[in-house]
């Protein structure tokens, strides 16, 4: 996994520790495994840390949490949500699209990949960063819970006055790490067609989020995927 760990200099000052740690060689051996036995694993190598590259500590402004990656080939890019171009957008990004139309008015994009929202400070976080192809969850367990905590954590007490979108129980179970006297936590529904109508639709997150940031003199995400 040597050539996986290429961060963003800041990122790995302060994930520096995690690299060294017993569960973070773990999790290189049983990927260097996986490679070993001739698995597909996505997302490609380059595009494992996707999310920190592109928005790197001091940039975030917003950040998103999901599960593992899509499992499809050429779906994963590294970004939760995010597909690659070309690729179909998969029915809770469809459902992502709809709320912002319904909240700010933008009409969907005809792709699926989100990089235009980690450029200008929205990390989109996978709190499990692999997985085996065709085989949804197959990398969870592993390690990667674990280091995610560990992004989380650096954000709450590095920085102040952070969005985090929290979509679902499993986004929902990171609440813990999150202080809400610094940073805003917007809580709902998963956007999957299983719970966007529990929630989710009507959420505003979108603009609740921009609210918040310019409360604090903060520059707004433009939610229009480009």
């Amino acid at each position: 996994m040597g050539n996986l760990i290429k961060l963003d200099d800041k990122w790995l000052k302060v994930l520096n520790e995690e690299f060294e740690t017993e569960y973070f060689q773990k999790l290189k051996k049983f990927l260097q495994e996986e490679k070993q036995s001739s698995q597909i694993v996505y997302p490609p190598s380059s595009q494992i840390f996707a999310a920190l590259n592109y928005t790197p500590l001091e940039k975030v402004k917003i950040v998103i949490l999901g599960q593992d990656p899509y499992h499809g080939q050429g779906q994963a890019n590294g970004l939760c949500f995010s597909v690659s171009e070309g690729i179909t957008p998969p029915p809770s990004l469809k459902n992502i699209y709809k709320e912002i139309e319904s909240d700010l008015g933008f009409k969907p994009p005809s792709h699926g990949n989100l990089s235009s929202w980690s450029k200008h400070g929205v990390l989109l976080l996978n709190t499990v960063l692999t997985v085996r192809a065709g085989m949804p969850a197959s990398h969870q367990n592993i390690g990667w819970e674990t280091f995610i905590d560990a992004i989380i954590s650096k954000l709450n007490s590095q920085r102040s006055n952070l969005v985090f979108l929290l979509w679902g129980n499993f986004a929902r179970g990171k609440k813990a790490l999150i202080d809400s006297e610094k940073h805003l936590i917007l809580e709902a529904a998963h956007p999957s067609p299983f719970s966007a109508y529990n929630g989710f639709f009507g959420c505003k997150h979108f603009s609740k989020a921009n609210d918040y940031l310019k409360r604090h003199q903060i520059n707004p995400v433009n939610w229009e995927v480009k």
